[in-house]
């Protein structure tokens, strides 16, 4: 009596954590697998994914916005990496309102509106709670890279070639613009409930535009790749750039689930 039972979900996931890291990924890469088949089937539009992403992406800013108004503390978030996402968006809204102006360009607009008051909140408002010494990734290890890959690699459409690079610019830097807060909540070693969501629902964001790409290779045999009129590496460096954001952020979300799974509200990252 008194002795707590796990439930069949908790035995699971303690099964899975005694296996090895080359089980584990099988394991992960098999669940994705699965993930995307019932998508595949599910969704017919498939338009609704990016959508989809970026619903999500601005569901995480509200979650920073719900932090920072209630708790009144911006400790655990990277700055650098809100900067980085201003930027992108920015770009992004710029050649979207030239190009497209379609949904993607109001939820740029509204990600980028939110994103703009967290920078404002974390510079002044709440400028005594940010660890400026745990926020020390170099922003032009990455900023720099993106601007070459955009002008070298850029689509080839009917618009201007300075949209075409900065539209590629923008692809490049969302690829990466986590990465300053994953290298914060590195040196920081725990984190608190609301940075873990947010970034969770980054994770959720980028497997959802990733499952875009996958299925529209799946679907055209690979040809989606190669698209007349959009440059021979374009869409190939754009797909790589949500492989990229989804592996970046694949860790991540295996530790959040499993630190909810064991009842934990303050989230450990393991060491490197």
């Amino acid at each position: 009596m008194g002795r707590r039972r796990n439930s069949p979900v908790n035995d699971l996931f303690q099964g899975v954590r005694r296996q090895s890291i080359k089980v584990k990924v099988c394991l992960g890469c098999l669940l994705a697998l699965c993930a995307l088949v019932a998508m595949r089937f599910w969704v017919k539009n498939h338009n609704y994914f990016f959508i989809a992403s970026e619903v999500v992406h601005v569901a995480g800013i509200v979650v920073l916005i719900y932090k920072l108004t209630t708790q009144k503390t911006c400790s655990g978030l990277s700055l650098k990496t809100q900067e980085l996402t201003a930027l992108f968006l920015a770009v992004r809204l710029f050649c979207s309102t030239m190009m497209e102006g379609d949904i993607h360009t109001v939820l740029d607009f509204s990600t980028l509106v939110s994103t703009v008051w967290v920078i404002y909140m974390i510079q002044f408002k709440l400028k005594s709670t940010y660890i400026k010494e745990l926020d020390n990734f170099r922003l032009y290890y990455v900023v720099v890279p993106a601007a070459v890959l955009g002008v070298l690699v850029h689509p080839y459409t009917l618009y201007n070639r300075i949209s075409r690079i900065l539209w590629a610019f923008s692809a490049y830097m969302e690829a990466v613009s986590v990465l300053p807060q994953l290298r914060l909540m590195q040196n920081a070693k725990m984190i608190e409930p609301f940075t873990s969501h947010y970034v969770f629902a980054l994770g959720i964001s980028r497997f959802l535009a990733c499952a875009h790409w996958i299925i529209q290779i799946y679907e055209t045999r690979g040809g989606y790749i190669f698209l007349v009129g959009s440059g021979y590496f374009w869409i190939l460096a754009v797909f790589l750039c949500e492989m990229v954001q989804t592996f970046i952020l694949a860790d991540f979300c295996y530790y959040y689930i499993k630190s909810k799974m064991e009842g934990q509200l303050v989230m450990r990252m393991p060491p490197v």
